[in-house]
């Protein structure tokens, strides 16, 4: 990883009081912590990235969880090198352990990376950024920063992958995507579903150009961007 990018200084000092339904994960006996819902919706992304992922270069995946993901990504894409990052410990210690237990050559070390923070964006470019369910688990202002920041460290013509639960047209899909929605802002009125067409014009305002809108499983969403050159 470029020393610009590892010189950077942890800046988020504590996590959004979240609902237990948010971010599920159970331990394994070791380091490794498992996520069911990576489980359920590793495959739908892996044939996704296959179809509009670089074959080779460098990728970030931004608030990787427990690295259940970056390790069926990695194996994949081998010709891609994958830093993993996160802004919690534990997880962090997961996705290395998953990384060591996968034995492959092209998963770096599990970074810290507070993506909604602004300024984090350097000299290090990245040929993939990749962001699973988190914007709806950050505030409006946070979401336009990961993705503004995003922009700015992709090359020209970098892909960017976003995935993720959406209110369409302003409204929820499904009625358990309605009770998860109103349980998010319970917990903290900042959080919760975004809009689709709202998050398609903050990545055109950030120099993304909208490639491609896909439909996943259980109502979810995978819009895939590209760095203007």
């Amino acid at each position: 990883m470029p020393d610009e990018f590892k010189k950077r200084k942890p800046v988020m000092t504590h996590k959004r009081r979240l609902p237990k339904a948010a971010s599920v994960a159970f331990p394994l006996g070791d380091a490794r912590l498992n996520a069911p819902s990576a489980e359920r919706n590793a495959a739908a992304i892996r044939e996704v990235l296959l179809a509009f992922a670089p074959q080779t270069g460098k990728a970030l995946e931004i608030a990787s969880g427990t690295g259940q993901h970056v390790v069926g990504f990695a194996h994949a894409l081998p010709g891609l090198i994958w830093q993993p990052s996160d802004i919690d410990v534990d997880r962090r210690a997961s996705i290395d352990a998953w990384a060591a237990e996968a034995g492959l050559g092209n998963i770096l070390a599990a970074r810290h990376l507070d993506a909604a923070t602004p300024g984090w964006a350097n000299t290090a470019k990245f040929d993939l950024i990749l962001v699973i369910n988190l914007l709806h688990l950050i505030s409006e202002i946070e979401a336009r920063i990961v993705i503004q920041e995003a922009s700015k460290t992709l090359v020209p013509n970098g892909r960017f992958l976003l995935y993720g639960p959406f209110l369409r047209s302003g409204e929820t899909t499904s009625e358990g995507d309605a009770k998860f929605h109103t349980s998010l802002r319970a917990q903290d009125p900042a959080i919760g579903y975004k809009g689709d067409f709202d998050v398609i014009d903050w990545m055109h305002n950030a120099g993304l150009e909208l490639i491609e809108v896909i439909e996943m499983p259980a109502n979810n969403l995978c819009l895939i961007a590209s760095r203007a050159p």
